[in-house]
């Protein structure tokens, strides 16, 4: 019986996807096999040393130690392109809202007191204060091609817009999903030069912290919208601000509101919406299930933000994984190690990611404790599970 802990609220359909024949779950248990979360700031909290991967029902995990979760060999499950509808339809949403003056019209509208004839006139005269602009022709520059920014891109496609992206690190997968008619430049400097849009997609990391800059923004054509449903720190704040203020920018659409933002009259703030949709929470609910259940029932790892990928169809064997430090022989010592217990090898597959390596292999016998003891006495070894047998 596996047991997972909960530090938010997952969406039901996910976790039925974990059997209650062979799995616990609860808000409070003890000893977990794993832990599930959304937005719990795991940073400050002690992770019970039984807990063997954490899943995060969303793709971003900066709200959890990763790092240090790795150095214990324990991956971190995220939920990548799960949520990429939800985040799409509000990039879409934001660039209506920055182009047309939604939010104030409606305000306007809030404030008029009249009726009748007196209503429809106030309605008329009101209006020309709240004149946009258009989307087709204009040209949007989405930061990120991953699982999100290439669905922004080809909406932006087919709402006639010239579109151009920017990720050095696009992977083949998503590379394939994107249309052929977005152009992808070779620097952020290319991609922010007269763009009547930018929406920003990455994740927050060191490199990517105030990456939408002064000096950025002032290439942007002038009057134009920056959208942000990435993550808060992407953008420079005071330099939006500033933008918005020479008249550089005509609008800020953001997910993360500060009393700064919250206070001029040109930013949309929403209270991170993002992923705010119930499929969204159901997809990436499934989606984060299914790869730890994978991961605690059979060693698998896919879509884990500090492990490699790493899948093994099972045998009639019994399986050992160890997640390790990348260093010449590892793979040598652990073979001599089985074969020093008298067991042959059915399967092995060894990836690397930086300096953690995991490994999964199949032995045609139970494994002693004498070997497991054997496997974990080598030098650089963070983490060996005895798996057993699959179950029927």
């Amino acid at each position: 019986m596996y047991k997972v802990l909960t530090l938010n609220n997952i969406a039901v359909e996910g976790l039925r996807h974990l059997p209650r024949e062979r799995y616990e779950v609860a808000s409070e248990i003890a000893h977990p096999d794993a832990i599930l979360l959304r937005s719990h700031n795991m940073h400050d909290m002690e992770i019970p040393d039984t807990v063997a991967a954490v899943g995060r029902a969303g793709a971003g995990t900066n709200n959890i130690p990763c790092d240090a979760l790795a150095h214990r060999g324990v991956p971190v499950f995220n939920a990548p392109g799960a949520n990429a509808n939800a985040v799409k339809e509000l990039a879409i949403a934001g660039m209506l809202l920055g182009a047309r003056n939604l939010c104030d019209a409606r305000e306007y509208v809030k404030t008029l007191q009249e009726s009748g004839a007196e209503l429809k006139k106030a309605v008329e005269s009101g209006k020309k204060q709240f004149v946009g602009f258009e989307l087709p022709g204009k040209r949007l520059g989405v930061i990120g091609l991953g699982a999100i920014g290439v669905t922004v891109a080809n909406a932006g496609l087919d709402l006639g817009m010239h579109v151009v992206g920017y990720d050095p690190a696009i992977t083949v997968r998503n590379a394939w999903q994107l249309s052929s008619g977005v152009e992808q430049e070779e620097t952020l400097d290319e991609l922010f030069q007269h763009s009547d849009f930018v929406s920003c997609h990455v994740p927050l990391i060191d490199a990517t912290r105030g990456l939408v800059n002064a000096d950025r923004i002032a290439l942007m054509n002038d009057g134009g919208v920056l959208i942000n449903f990435a993550r808060d720190g992407i953008v420079d704040d005071a330099a939006a601000i500033a933008a918005l203020d020479s008249g550089k920018l005509h609008a800020y659409v953001t997910d993360f509101p500060t009393p700064e933002l919250i206070a001029h009259p040109q930013v949309v703030a929403l209270p991170h919406l993002g992923a705010s949709t119930g499929e969204a929470e159901e997809n990436c609910a499934i989606m984060v299930a299914e790869n730890v259940k994978d991961y605690l029932e059979n060693g698998n790892v896919r879509f884990a933000v500090n492990f490699p990928e790493a899948r093994l169809s099972r045998l009639d064997a019994w399986r050992l994984t160890l997640a390790n430090a990348n260093v010449p022989n590892m793979v040598g010592q652990i073979s001599t190690c089985i074969a020093d217990a008298g067991l042959n090898i059915e399967d092995l597959l060894n990836k690397s990611i930086g300096d953690l390596a995991y490994t999964i292999v199949d032995v045609n016998g139970e494994p002693s404790s004498e070997l497991l003891d054997a496997l974990r006495s080598i030098e650089g070894v963070l983490a060996l599970r005895n798996l057993g047998k699959p179950v029927t």
